[in-house]
């Protein structure tokens, strides 16, 4: 085997979501991508919307890149009706791009709490409500609906959803091939269950998405941009993706870096370092 021939097997499984080069055009993620041997990309609704979908389609296509996900769908949890119908609405658009741009994975993000609400148990079952009336429209469209449990440090404003045993709890309602769970590292290696819940998860078919950024310390003002690069923190990022892969899963390993010093280096020295960190540190 050539060292060529080496590099495209080690990142043979390897996607990067786009959020990780948020600094790269459209344009640029694809050819950063192709010109390094990476096969395939999670793209995310604002610029893709902004660059016009089937554009974007096209553009992946022509470069021969797979969409491993679209994110985000879900919000769901708004108690007022007229805004629940909005989301659900949104979520049908959020469908209708996935199946656009080639992936059958949307990624969920459940949504938090509605103002002054404390029934944490009931914003959840509101979560199952939209994704059942969801279930249809996707499964026609071939589309499946990837539940994201986030940390519980998001869970009041952004994710009541904060384990993977939630997260199955509610996909368990539904059939595998209609709705399954994103494993990501970031949000899941604290939890003592997560192993378990990844062998459950597997052992029905319903890992969707595999997604991996390291966790790291202390976290900056405004948590949500704090994801770490691959290997600067205290995840078992290899440790994990070895029991995913021992559940049956055989999908992308997508990157999915959060990080404002990230996106102020250089596209391209930026990629080259997540593909090497991931064999170091993933593989």
């Amino acid at each position: 085997m050539t060292a060529d021939q080496g590099t495209a097997r080690d990142l043979a499984r390897l996607s990067i979501n786009q959020e990780t080069v948020k600094q790269w055009s459209l344009p640029e993620l694809a050819e950063g991508c192709t010109a390094l041997g990476i096969g395939s990309v999670g793209l995310w609704r604002a610029p893709v919307q902004e660059y016009g979908v089937r554009d974007a389609a096209a553009l992946m296509r022509e470069h021969g890149l797979a969409v491993t996900s679209l994110c985000r769908g879900g919000f769901f949890t708004a108690s007022d009706p007229a805004r629940r119908a909005e989301a659900l609405a949104d979520n049908r658009a959020a469908i209708d791009e996935a199946a656009m741009l080639g992936t059958d994975t949307l990624v969920l993000v459940s949504g938090g709490l509605s103002e002054g609400e404390r029934d944490i148990a009931a914003a959840r079952e509101r979560v199952a409500d939209a994704i059942g009336a969801l279930v249809p429209y996707a499964a026609e469209h071939g589309v499946r609906l990837a539940i994201e449990p986030l940390h519980p440090m998001f869970a009041s404003d952004r994710c009541v959803v904060s384990t993977l045993g939630q997260a199955l709890d509610i996909a368990e309602r539904f059939a595998p091939e209609h709705v399954g769970v994103v494993v990501d590292t970031y949000h899941l290696w604290w939890d003592d269950r997560a192993e378990a819940g990844i062998a459950r998860a597997g052992g029905s078919g319903r890992i969707a998405s595999f997604q991996v950024a390291d966790w790291v310390t202390p976290l900056p003002e405004g948590v949500l941009l704090g994801r770490g690069q691959l290997g600067d923190g205290c995840v078992d990022l290899r440790g994990l993706r070895v029991r995913a892969d021992e559940a049956g899963y055989r999908g992308q390993v997508e990157v999915e870096i959060f990080n404002p010093g990230l996106w102020a280096r250089d596209g391209a020295e930026v990629l080259a370092e997540v593909a090497d960190r991931y064999r170091r540190h993933v593989l």
